[in-house]
């Protein structure tokens, strides 16, 4: 028997792209409501309660009032949203960190699916605070480059437009009040005692991410033992070889590809890792449908890009 998936709000990017990643599939049969119907509420539920897996890629406020219309206890969610990732009730949806969070996520309900930025974030820093590489209390800064799809179907529309602003041009700077979205999942995920300073950048390229922690006074070589250690035969979390000084590195680099790779650089006395992904990809869609796998028993790749 075929599981039964269903996409609320699949007519947004990250829906799409989920959409796009199981489309394909002869494993699974997809619940498509009708298109005048997507927003009623009482067909929605039909929708959400017939479902074996649901995914929400919805704004909080929806994905909150999605959850309240799940009656069948069957259901299990994977909620794209930020609404539920530092909800103690919910298991957050990034296997590799550890036996337990993969665990978790193979017997949930209730998965939050992690945010881009923040997934490149904690994939460099939570296994330096596990592995007391550097201390809960350190005082992190981050910059995370990323291309406009990132910023949904009004952003790509902004950028893909033929008589845009020129300043789009070069990269934009924002989250300028050091009060993003995904900081308090970060400072949570990995146990911080205070959040980082954070910087968010758009691009003009559609997809692809670098985020990179500044780790001063941290020996590289150091760090590069432990996350390499850390993500040891991971299928989707890969650290590169340590050189000490990459050339240069391209945001875009992985872009199409449902996988993330650490590059630490630097030497004894200072260190920056950077976390190279597609935001579409392990920061968002590909991480979802990953999730999905774990969560009916499959190879957690079936249907990713790698």
């Amino acid at each position: 028997m075929k599981h039964k998936i269903y996409i609320d709000g699949r007519e947004g990017t990250t829906g799409l792209q989920i959409y796009e990643r199981l489309g394909g599939r002869d494993d699974l049969e997809l619940l498509l409501i009708d298109e005048d119907k997507r927003k009623d509420t009482e067909e929605r539920r039909k929708f959400l309660n017939a479902a074996d897996i649901v995914f929400l890629c919805l704004p909080d406020a929806a994905a909150k009032e999605a959850v309240s219309l799940i009656e069948n206890d069957n259901t299990r969610v994977i909620d794209a949203s930020t609404a539920h990732r530092v909800d103690p009730d919910w298991d957050y949806g990034f296997a590799e960190l550890s036996k337990a969070h993969r665990a978790a996520i193979q017997s949930s309900k209730r998965v939050a699916n992690p945010g881009c930025h923040a997934s490149g974030f904690i994939s460099a820093v939570y296994p330096l605070v596990a592995r007391d590489i550097v201390p809960a209390d350190f005082a992190f800064t981050c910059s995370s480059l990323t291309g406009y799809s990132g910023g949904g179907k009004k952003m790509i529309a902004e950028y893909e437009d033929e008589s845009r602003d020129p300043r789009h041009d070069s990269e934009r700077i924002y989250g300028l009040n050091l009060n993003h979205k995904h900081l308090p999942e970060m400072e949570y995920v990995c146990g911080l005692t205070m959040p980082p300073v954070f910087v968010p950048i758009v691009g003009d390229f559609y997809k692809g991410m670098a985020t990179t922690v500044m780790l001063p006074g941290v020996d590289a070589h150091r760090v590069h033992e432990a996350l390499a250690k850390h993500y040891e035969g991971q299928q989707l979390v890969s650290v590169a070889p340590f050189s000490g000084e990459e050339p240069v590195i391209y945001a875009n680099t992985l872009a199409g590809h449902d996988s993330l790779k650490l590059i630490v650089c630097g030497h004894e006395e200072q260190t920056i890792v950077t976390a190279l992904f597609d935001n579409l990809g392990k920061g968002a869609s590909g991480a979802a449908v990953q999730n999905m796998n774990i969560m009916l028993g499959l190879d957690e790749t079936t249907g990713l890009t790698i």
